[in-house]
């Protein structure tokens, strides 16, 4: 199996090392293609206006001026040798959870591999930022490679990628595993520091505050609370479908020219 590694962190984050080590024990063929600097939060952006810019710095490994998803098409199409079985992205350092698998350049990773035909997983590790970081990757280290391995036996839909959280503690505090839907918060965490510059201008810092959140059965974010690792199927479809059938009944059909009177009162 030829496994294809790619991330948001940077070529250099600790979390690709994890990844790497998770992926060698499933294969002896692995390949990395990781932006050359951290793209954390781009989504599935891609690079229009620069030219992309691949820097081999080992044998099957490429550093890229680019996205998480500009890494996967360009190592896919350019780089590789041959198409990759398999595309691993993370492990990321932090959650992606809820709401945040739409703004994760992890999740976006495994997304541009799933559009290109490739079975695709997104891996991330829940950390207490207060703490030594590297010290507590070992949930992923210990579980990442049987959890995957089950997953490809398995097998899941061509359009579908699973998502993978590990929980913030160590491995023999991890409960279980469990296959979750994606959560929705309650409390939005993210708000602008405003700050001022050297010259008197303000200028604003993106930050994260840690409100407390309902947490709903079967949802990712409560699985990694309660120290279980959460497996979510996602997929590009984002038709709500009931509200889709509703709006037929009155609004397919011909275009209208009328405003409607509760509309314009």
């Amino acid at each position: 199996m030829r496994i294809l590694l790619t991330n948001d962190d940077g070529i250099d984050a600790f979390g690709l090392k994890v990844l790497y080590d998770i992926a060698s024990a499933l294969s002896d063929d692995v390949w990395v293609c990781a932006p050359l600097t951290e793209q954390s939060g781009k989504g599935r952006g891609i690079t229009l206006h620069d030219p992309l810019r691949a820097r081999r710095i080992g044998e099957k490994r490429f550093a890229v001026s680019g996205t998480p998803t500009d890494c996967v098409q360009i190592a896919v199409n350019d780089l590789m040798d041959g198409p990759p079985d398999l595309v691993l992205s993370g492990v990321n350092r932090g959650f992606n959870l809820a709401q945040d698998v739409t703004l994760s350049g992890t999740v976006a990773g495994a997304l541009q591999g799933m559009t290109l035909g490739i079975p695709s997983i997104s891996l991330s590790q829940c950390l207490d930022f207060e703490l030594d970081i590297e010290a507590q990757w070992l949930a992923a280290q210990v579980y990442g490679a049987p959890v995957i391995s089950n997953l490809i036996k398995q097998g899941w839909p061509a359009d579908v990628i699973m998502n993978i959280n590990f929980p913030d503690c160590d491995a023999h505090s991890v409960t279980g595993v469990e296959v979750t839907k994606q959560g929705l918060r309650d409390q939005h965490e993210m708000h602008a520091v405003k700050r001022v510059d050297t010259r008197g201008r303000d200028y604003y810092w993106m930050d994260f505050h840690a409100l407390e959140q309902t947490l709903l059965d079967g949802t990712d974010l409560k699985a990694v609370r309660e120290k279980r690792i959460s497996v979510t199927p996602l997929h590009l479809d984002l038709t709500h479908y009931e509200t889709m059938h509703r709006l037929k009944k009155t609004l397919g059909g011909v275009a209208p020219k009328v405003i409607r009177d509760e509309v314009a009162s």
